[in-house]
């Protein structure tokens, strides 16, 4: 699945803070509150294939608390801040590690897809297991890059886009909102723990999860960090057209599956901070905007559409249901990126400030 570099330009929300005393109707605030608990769970596991698309209901219901509760909480988190997609970024590995490592616990239990259609995989996994730790680096980096790109920073971007810039960087949630989705994310978290454990009786050893929630905390200790919040002057250097921003987090979902073993992920990691320090080189020139953030933020997930074709489901399903999932994918990513793409172009340019 792809994997990347999400994206990384700065921002500031007093910047685009509408006049004092503004304040939008329940409905309107609420609205890309709902839209990204729903995109996240789609984009997450039904973008890249995943699920047929009967299963596509489903997926929104049971997993939108727990993967729509951390996108929204991490896009709020950074908002509040006055943080940039760095600090998103970060919150999204750390999300990515909690999800793979201390939920589901994908990324210890060497089972764990057995009974599905990827169960062939296991071998090429075993190819880079840690020593001392037994998890493959190869499905960290596809479980957590996973993470980054499809589940928090391309619906974030998504839905940011479709957004008016005086309310693009703004917190959507005071306190009280917060609260509620922070209290969905855990009833959602414990729900998948507790069904997962129940399905394969498995759980981590003490220094497995020690490991990943040491990670945890240093990655949102890292995130957290006042400097991500701290406005940084422009180079002067023309930035590329918005569509040439996407080619090094294509290359990275290309390059990534060259060769195996730890050959292939000497590769694959090397693509991604070339790819990720490109990104954040450009993101600093006069005149990057958010066309740039949304082709950087949506480029894994495009990507991730067009393989749908060539990976199988989870689950076995029809040829048909299988194909129409697929062909779905197809129609709502080609219609949330065109629609977003003609969002700003209808909308006056505003430059995003580096970080």
């Amino acid at each position: 699945m792809p994997t990347g570099p999400a994206p990384v330009a700065g921002d500031h929300a007093a910047a685009d803070r509408p006049a004092a005393g503004v304040r939008l109707p329940l409905r309107r605030r609420l609205l890309p509150v709902i839209a990204l608990l729903l995109l996240a769970p789609w984009a997450a596991e039904c973008s890249w294939g995943g699920f047929a698309i009967d299963d596509f209901l489903p997926v929104l219901i049971f997993l939108g608390p727990m993967y729509g509760g951390a996108a929204i909480l991490i896009r709020e988190t950074a908002r509040h801040l006055g943080a940039g997609w760095p600090t998103i970024v970060l919150l999204a590995a750390a999300f990515g590690v909690l999800q793979a490592g201390l939920v589901d616990q994908s990324l210890f239990n060497p089972d764990f897809l057995d009974d599905t259609q990827y169960a062939d995989t296991r071998t090429a996994a075993e190819a880079t297991l840690v020593p001392g730790l037994d998890f493959s680096l190869r499905q960290a980096f596809d479980y957590v890059g996973n993470h980054i790109v499809l589940t928090i920073c391309a619906p974030i971007v998504l839905i940011e886009s479709f957004l008016g810039a005086d309310r693009r960087l703004r917190p959507w949630l005071g306190r009280p909102g917060l609260a509620v989705v922070g209290v969905l994310y855990l009833l959602g978290s414990l729900l998948i723990f507790t069904d997962i454990n129940d399905d394969k009786g498995f759980l981590a050893s003490p220094l497995q999860l020690i490991f990943a929630a040491s990670l945890v905390l240093a990655l949102v200790a890292t995130a957290l960090l006042p400097r991500w919040r701290r406005p940084r002057p422009r180079r002067t250097r023309r930035v590329p057209q918005p569509l040439w921003v996407a080619l090094p987090v294509v290359l990275v979902r290309l390059g990534s599956d060259l060769t195996p073993g730890w050959p292939g992920m000497i590769i694959a990691l090397s693509l991604a901070a070339v790819a990720g320090g490109l990104v954040a080189y450009w993101s600093s020139h006069n005149g990057w905007g958010q066309r740039h953030v949304l082709v950087a933020g949506t480029a894994g997930l495009v990507t991730a559409a067009a393989f749908a074709y060539l990976v199988p489901p989870y689950s076995p399903a029809s040829p048909a249901a299988a194909l129409a999932g697929d062909v779905a994918v197809t129609v709502v990513t080609v219609a949330l990126v065109g629609g977003a793409w003609w969002r700003l172009r209808a909308s006056p340019a505003v430059h995003v400030a580096a970080s």
